[in-house]
């Protein structure tokens, strides 16, 4: 755990104020809900809920099915972090932070599809590697209740494979998917 020598007390209604810059460095916004955990030691954690994470053993089924299926490399995502991972290198895709550029994506829920390979696909970890940005890419929000809380990702394994509407349903429909079981 690390220190951040900032120190607040608990008001009257045992509310504690997270301090600005520690909700900028981890992007906590207004109204975002956060998990309270305890440990032996007394310790409070707190961390940001991920709705889609609770699913996390169910979407790497799901990355794994779709990476077969499609011959991509299947992604998961909340709207933090990359959850699950297929056809493509797990290490450098799992339990990464997702790049600006994808988290607007989800911020406008709209889709994004590059349309062809000379045309740039958005990163979709931070510090991504630059070659692959030359490979066609589907992203789909996953929306549930109205609410962005993740997406589904195929991106092409080389620079010459282009994403058909096959694939563009594919995705769509997993993102679709995942949304109404976090519904229910």
């Amino acid at each position: 755990m690390k220190a951040t020598g900032v120190v607040r007390r608990i008001d009257d209604l045992g509310r504690v104020v997270i301090p600005k810059e520690i909700r900028k460095t981890l992007r906590i916004k207004e109204g975002e809900p956060l998990e309270i955990f305890t440990d032996k030691e007394g310790e409070i954690i707190l961390k940001k809920y991920s709705p889609i994470g609770e699913l996390s053993e169910f979407a790497t089924e799901y990355a794994e099915t779709l990476a077969k299926t499609t011959g991509h490399i299947a992604c998961i995502t909340d709207k933090d972090t990359v959850i699950a991972v297929s056809g493509g290198s797990k290490k450098e895709f799992l339990e990464q932070g997702i790049s600006n550029e994808l988290e607007k994506v989800l911020d406008d829920k709209e889709s994004y599809v590059s349309k062809e390979n000379n045309d740039t696909s958005i990163p979709i970890i931070k510090n991504e590697i630059k070659d692959r940005k030359k490979n066609s890419q589907v992203v789909f929000p996953i929306i549930a209740d109205g609410d962005a809380i993740g997406s589904v990702i195929l991106i092409s394994k080389d620079e010459v494979t282009k994403m058909s509407d096959v694939e563009k349903k594919v995705v769509q429909s997993a993102a679709s998917f995942l949304g109404s079981q976090m519904e229910i």
